[in-house]
C-alpha cells in the first residue's frame, strides 16, 4: 500500500463533513453537490470542494448530469478504507493487551517485593 494514497484517504474521511457526506451518498445512491448542500449546514461550493477531495482519493466517482456532477460511493474503495481501519483497531487492541500485561507484571512484582 502507498501510504501517500493512505494518508490522503485517512485525511478525507477524517473530516465530519465529508463522513456525512458519504452518509447521504450511500443511503441516497448518490447525489449532486446542490442535492447534498441542501442536507447539510453548508454552502454548495463547499459541497462541491468536499466532493473534489473524495474524488481525488477515490472514494467517490462522478459522471455528468446535465449541468452538474452526479456522484457515487466507490464501494471497492471505501471496503479498503473499512479493512484498513479494522487492521489499525486490531493493532491497537494487540498493543494494549501488551501494555496491560506489562502493568500486571509490575504490579505483581511491587506486590510480591511489600
Amino acid at each position: 500500500m502507498n501510504s501517500t494514497v493512505d494518508d490522503d484517504l485517512w485525511s478525507a474521511i477524517g473530516d465530519p463533513t465529508r463522513r456525512r457526506m458519504l452518509d447521504l451518498l450511500l443511503s441516497d445512491g448518490g447525489g449532486t453537490a446542490t442535492s447534498i448542500s441542501g442536507r447539510l449546514p453548508v454552502t454548495r461550493q463547499a459541497v462541491a470542494r468536499h466532493l473534489g477531495v473524495l474524488d481525488r482519493v477515490g472514494l467517490v466517482h462522478s459522471t455528468a448530469s446535465g449541468r452538474e456532477r452526479r456522484y457515487q460511493v466507490d464501494d471497492a474503495q471505501l471496503a479498503r478504507a473499512v479493512a484498513q481501519l479494522d487492521a489499525v483497531g486490531s493493532a491497537w487492541d494487540a498493543r494494549l493487551r501488551r501494555i496491560k500485561r506489562i502493568a500486571e507484571a509490575i504490579q505483581h512484582i511491587d506486590n510480591n517485593e511489600k
